[in-house]
């Protein structure tokens, strides 16, 4: 661990003089800020996983960077990383500037919401994702991804994979929820979430934003527009419909909900949790296969190696819940397709609500607490040879990282609701392509570049070399 830094913060407000490490005079090791610690803003926001990894290189696992008006915290150790958001999660809240950019898409839903607020949000959506439930979506999956795979043509040396998976994943998610179809309106849509999603990375680095009204935002209305309409249509035929007529389904629940407490539940409440489990519900499933197709397609052994596993296991059928437990080699390519590329490699930051202890730092109220995961998912300390595809990592009998270096869904009371449904969801779709195709990198084609807008993305849209397959 590294040992505290001499010399007292000069920025440090004379109020809280009397927290114990101001009186110790040490914050954590960190680079020179300047006057105002803007510089180091602006390096972050031109590449902030570069950054990050470049300080966690020069000062180590705790690093304090002084942004003016904050203190921030970068904590890559495992450790630590759990006692943040385990230990004193009732000590936390989400970064106030991060959460108002993104209620302009997800108003108040789950994602957005803190304390008490969020903990009725949380129990009233939890039993939607239990077991029980998830497993109840396979036959949906399973008949989307056929669908979808039916159209893929036996042969392209250039085949749009990113967009295609994206489709399909969005395709998923408002079947689970809606018992419908994405349809026509797939591509604007995912024109529409990557647009927002740029917008809101440029947005984080700036004090304040500039109204949605203003003429030069006029593509960012639109696409707000465009998912918002997307949501209402599915909400208002809902409505429209007998209640006895309604499926089973997500929207549904979230609608009896509504039914039996329009106080707490008011119609734009529903609205907002079905934004937020169409976007987080898609997003992380389509940036996942996306990378996971790109490995498959640069380690051809893997690959290989995976569709032999399906074929022995599932003999030509589609997966089922029971078969899915007998792909233990295709599971671990995703596990390390989500340690190489985690969907959300920084985890929205934290502010301390009252002082707390974290390892041997004392941090005020009000520091701020950044956790980028993927920087614990590529270090050698935790996984030897880190920038390699090796899924054998995650054999039940191999060395394990450290509890807390592992982190693609998050951790603590916030941990991602839906993860075991995108497990599941990631693996059928994962299953049933290597049933049908045989993925290859184009010739002469270089490693795509990430790209972390929100999410993690390839700078370029995916375009992979495909072949039928049996």
């Amino acid at each position: 661990m590294n040992s505290p830094t001499p010399p007292r913060c000069p920025f440090h407000a004379p109020a809280a003089t009397s927290q114990s490490h101001q009186a110790s005079g040490a914050w954590p090791p960190g680079p020179h800020a300047g006057l105002t610690g803007w510089r180091l803003l602006r390096r972050m926001s031109h590449n902030l996983l570069d950054a990050l990894s470049s300080w966690k290189q020069e000062f180590g696992t705790v690093v304090h960077l002084r942004l003016w008006p904050e203190h921030q915290i970068v904590v890559t150790d495992p450790e630590l990383v759990r006692e943040l958001l385990i230990t004193h999660h009732e000590a936390l809240v989400r970064w106030e500037r991060g959460i108002n950019i993104f209620a302009q898409l997800h108003g108040h839903s789950v994602l957005i919401a803190e304390g008490k607020a969020w903990q009725d949000k949380r129990h009233a959506l939890q039993p939607g994702f239990a077991r029980k439930p998830v497993h109840a979506f396979v036959p949906a999956i399973t008949a989307a991804a056929g669908q979808a795979f039916a159209r893929w043509p036996q042969a392209e040396q250039h085949w749009p994979i990113e967009c295609e998976l994206t489709s399909l994943a969005m395709d998923v998610i408002v079947r689970m929820v809606f018992s419908g179809e994405i349809g026509a309106d797939a591509r604007s849509a995912e024109h529409a979430v990557h647009l927002l999603s740029v917008a809101a990375n440029g947005e984080f680095y700036w004090p304040v934003s500039w109204p949605n009204w203003v003429p030069w935002k006029r593509a960012k209305r639109q696409a707000l527009a465009t998912l918002q309409t997307l949501i209402n249509k599915q909400v208002q035929t809902r409505l429209q419909m007998p209640q006895a007529a309604w499926p089973d389904d997500l929207l549904s629940n979230l609608l009896q909900l509504h039914l039996q407490d329009k106080k707490a539940w008011p119609l734009q409440a529903v609205h907002d949790e079905c934004m937020t489990i169409f976007l987080a519900g898609h997003e992380t499933v389509a940036a996942t296969l996306n990378w996971w197709s790109w490995c498959m397609a640069a380690n051809p052994d893997a690959q290989t190696k995976a569709r032999e596993e399906v074929r022995l296991v599932l003999s030509g059928r589609p997966p089922t819940v029971e078969s899915l437990s007998n792909l233990p080699y295709l599971t671990q390519t995703l596990q390390e397709t989500l340690r190489l590329y985690p969907a959300a490699p920084v985890l929205i930051s934290r502010r301390t609500t009252k002082a707390i202890s974290l390892g041997p730092w004392q941090l005020p109220e009000r520091t701020m607490v950044m956790v980028p995961v993927q920087l614990m998912h590529h270090d050698p300390a935790y996984f030897p040879e880190p920038l390699a595809f090796r899924p054998e990592r995650f054999e039940r009998d191999a060395n394990a990282a450290p509890r807390g270096a592992y982190l693609p869904f998050g951790a603590g009371p916030r941990v991602c609701l839906g993860q075991n449904l995108a497990m599941m969801e990631m693996t059928v779709i994962a299953a049933m392509l290597l049933q049908r195709f045989e993925l290859q990198v184009p010739q002469g084609m270089a490693a795509p570049e990430p790209v972390l807008n929100v999410t993690l993305r390839p700078r370029q849209s995916l375009c992979l070399q495909l072949a039928a397959h049996g």
